[in-house]
C-alpha cells in the first residue's frame, strides 16, 4: 500500500510506516503522476482533490486533516468510488480562541464593553457554537443564524440573517463554503449584505475567503458601513489583496484554527479514519508529544481591574492576534510561509491561572472558558 501525505501535517510521521510505503510531499507537489499508483492521500486544503488529480489513479481513500472539505470534489469522488473524510470540529476550540482574542483586542482599541454588544453568529456548527458560548461568557447578547439547523431543529433558537444585519454590533462568519443552492454561502457577504447592516457592525471572517465579496467589503469599509474588520480567510489565497489588508483592523494568514491542539486532533482523526477504512488496527491512534509554550502558568492580579480586563489578560496571554496581524503586514508575500512555520499556540485548557484579588464570578468565567485555576 502507498500513502501520500502532505508534509505540513504534524505529528503523523511514523504512524503509518509499519503498514505502507509513505511519501511526504508539499501540497502543491501532489500531482497526478505522484498519486497514480497510490492507495490513499492524507491532505490539507491546499491540495485540490478533483478529477484532474485523481483520474486514472488507484486512490481509494482521501482524508483531509481539516474541518473544511471544499478542496475535495465530492461528486467526482462519489462517481469514482473514492471514499473521503474530513475532520469536523478538530480545530473549533482554536477558532474560539482566535475570535476571543480578536474581540478583546477590538474592545480595547475601540473602547467598548463586550457586555453592551450584540453578536450575530452566522453558521452554528462545531465552531459557531463554541463562539456563541464564549460570547455568552462575555455577557454579550447572542443571535444565531443557521438555516439548515433551523429547518432540522425548529426555528426557535435561530433568527434570519436580516435580523442579524439589523441588530448585531458584531457579525462573525462560521459557515462552510457552499457554491449554490438554497443554503448558498459563496459571496454571502455582498453589496446587499453590507447595505442592510444597520449598526455599522464589526465583521469577522474566519471560515472561507469566498464567503465575502472583497470589493464590496472594501467599499463598505471606506464608506463607513462597517466599523471594524477581522479577516483570517481571503479570496485567492495565498495571493491576497494588499489593499484590503491595509483597510482591515486585524488581518491574519488563515491561521485561526492553527493551535497545536487543533492540528493534533485533525491528524489523529485522519489516521483513525484511514485505519478503519484499511483495517489497520490503529483506530484509537492519537498524537503524542504535542509541544508546549515556554510557560503555561498565567499570573493575574485583579486589583483595580474590570472583569473584561481580567478576561482579556488571560486570553491574550495564551494567544494575541496582534502578533499574527503584524507578521502578515510585515511580509504579505510570505502568506504560505507564515502558515507553514506557524509558532506554538496552545488552547485555554493547557493553561493554569494563578489569581490574586479576582472575584469569584470572574474565576467562574475563566473556568467556563476552559482554564485551570490555581487558587
Amino acid at each position: 500500500m502507498k500513502i501520500i501525505i502532505d508534509d505540513k501535517i504534524p505529528y503523523i510521521k511514523g504512524a503509518l510506516e509499519p503498514f505502507a510505503d509513505v511519501v511526504y510531499l508539499p501540497g502543491k507537489k501532489t500531482t497526478p503522476e505522484v498519486v497514480k499508483d497510490a492507495d490513499a492521500i492524507i491532505t490539507r486544503t491546499r491540495t485540490i482533490c478533483n478529477e484532474k488529480l485523481l483520474a486514472g489513479s488507484s486512490i481509494k481513500f482521501i482524508a483531509s486533516a481539516t474541518i473544511g472539505f471544499d478542496h475535495i470534489d465530492t461528486q467526482y469522488c462519489d462517481r469514482a468510488g473514492i471514499i473521503w473524510t474530513n475532520a469536523p470540529g478538530c480545530n473549533s476550540k482554536s477558532v474560539e480562541q482566535y475570535v476571543a482574542s480578536a474581540l478583546m483586542v477590538l474592545a480595547e482599541q475601540k473602547g467598548f464593553d463586550l457586555a453592551d454588544k450584540t453578536i450575530g453568529v452566522v453558521g452554528v456548527g462545531n465552531v459557531g457554537a463554541k463562539v456563541a458560548h464564549i460570547a455568552g461568557i462575555f455577557g454579550m447578547k447572542v443571535l444565531l443564524n443557521d438555516p439548515p439547523r433551523a429547518r432540522a431543529e425548529g426555528a426557535n433558537a435561530f433568527v434570519e440573517l436580516d435580523e442579524i444585519l439589523e441588530k448585531a454590533d458584531i457579525i462573525t462568519l462560521h459557515v462552510p463554503l457552499i457554491p449554490d443552492g438554497v443554503d448558498k454561502t459563496f459571496h454571502l457577504a455582498d453589496e446587499v449584505f453590507f447595505a442592510k447592516a444597520k449598526k455599522r457592525p464589526i465583521l469577522i471572517n474566519s471560515c472561507r475567503g469566498e464567503v465575502v465579496v472583497k470589493e464590496s467589503l472594501k467599499k463598505s469599509i471606506r464608506a463607513g458601513r462597517i466599523s471594524g474588520t477581522v479577516i483570517d480567510c481571503w479570496e485567492k489565497e495565498p495571493d491576497i489583496d494588499a489593499v484590503l489588508l491595509e483597510l482591515v483592523d486585524l488581518g491574519t494568514p488563515h491561521i485561526a484554527g492553527y493551535s497545536k491542539d487543533g492540528k493534533a486532533k485533525g491528524t489523529s482523526m485522519s489516521v483513525q479514519a484511514l485505519s478503519r477504512f484499511f483495517s489497520l488496527g490503529i483506530d484509537d491512534w492519537e498524537c503524542n508529544d504535542v509541544e508546549l509554550p515556554f510557560s503555561t502558568l498565567i499570573e493575574i492580579d485583579g486589583t483595580s481591574k474590570t472583569e473584561q480586563q481580567i478576561l482579556s489578560e488571560a486570553i491574550l496571554a495564551t494567544y494575541d492576534i496582534r502578533n499574527d496581524d503584524q507578521a502578515l503586514r510585515n511580509a504579505i508575500e510570505s502568506f504560505e510561509k507564515l502558515r507553514g512555520d506557524y509558532p506554538v499556540r496552545r488552547e485555554f485548557a493547557v493553561f493554569e491561572i494563578k489569581t490574586n484579588n479576582v472575584d469569584k464570578g470572574v474565576i467562574e468565567k475563566l473556568l467556563n472558558l476552559g482554564f485551570k485555576i490555581n487558587f
